[in-house]
């Protein structure tokens, strides 16, 4: 497990999950690999292949864990870049089928910074077909790149928007993320002014479907992007989103483990 971001979810979910499968994991931080002291990152993954029998990447560029993912021999796992959340949205979506919705058809209005996470649903949207609805302020939205990609698959009902209440509007799940990801501390001012509006509280929750669920996929600023009384309402998913970040990794686990590894 190599970590250049600091992470609780993700890295004891994997840990915990790949010792109750039976296996070890070991945890790199950016001061326990040579990385830092400029080795290539090729090289550092082609060593790993030898020594493991799968990589777990967190790191900020997304390009940075493609060159891992390139160079090496054995699975190489998204754990979180600046671009996307995988692992996360597919906790995500183990969630809402737990809670009774056809993933197919569901609509999900994700309310906020159109960050790794929002890009992530962009994509699950598209590969599954359920409506999508981001609501954003502008220059806030998720990737153009990421959308044109995603929209080429052909499936999914996905529109970006300005406007939280139309977003929120008969949604069978209210999503949001942290208006002020790690690495932009230094906009965080900023970031507040332009969020202004778009906190899911118990009004925007009034505007979504009568079973409407909330996400959020933590850490969470309560008070900014969400608010205590929804965090902590009947109608939150919050922790059970949580649990299953452990139950979707063990499933990745064993699909790109070889058995008997």
């Amino acid at each position: 497990m190599v970590f250049q971001k600091a992470s609780t979810r993700t890295r004891v979910s994997f840990e915990v999950g790949m010792a109750r499968l039976g296996g070890h994991a070991l945890f790199l931080s950016p001061a326990d690999t040579q990385i830092g002291r400029g080795e290539p990152v090729r090289d550092t993954s082609r060593v790993l292949s030898r020594y493991t029998d799968g990589i777990m990447i967190r790191t900020f560029s997304h390009l940075f864990a493609e060159e891992m993912a390139v160079a090496a021999s054995v699975p190489v796992i998204n754990g979180l870049t600046d671009d996307h959340h995988p692992c996360q949205v597919l906790a995500d979506l183990m969630t809402a089928r737990e809670r009774g919705f056809d993933l197919r058809r569901m609509r999900v209005a994700y309310v906020g910074d159109g960050n790794n996470v929002a890009n992530s649903w962009v994509e699950a949207a598209h590969l599954i077909g359920f409506t999508l609805r981001v609501a954003c302020p502008k220059g806030y939205e998720p990737s153009a790149r990421i959308r044109q990609e995603a929209e080429a698959i052909g499936k999914g009902d996905v529109r970006v928007l300005q406007d939280p209440v139309e977003a929120a509007r008969k949604a069978d799940i209210l999503y949001t993320d942290v208006w002020t990801s790690m690495g932009q501390e230094k906009e965080r001012r900023k970031r507040l002014a332009a969020f202004r509006g778009y906190r899911i509280d118990s009004d925007l929750l009034r505007v979504a479907g009568k079973n409407a669920i909330v996400m959020h996929c933590l850490p969470a600023h309560r008070g900014e992007e969400i608010t205590d009384e929804v965090i902590e309402g009947t109608r939150s998913a919050v922790f059970d989103q949580a649990e299953n970040r452990l139950h979707a990794q063990m499933a990745i686990l064993v699909k790109l483990i070889p058995h008997g590894s």
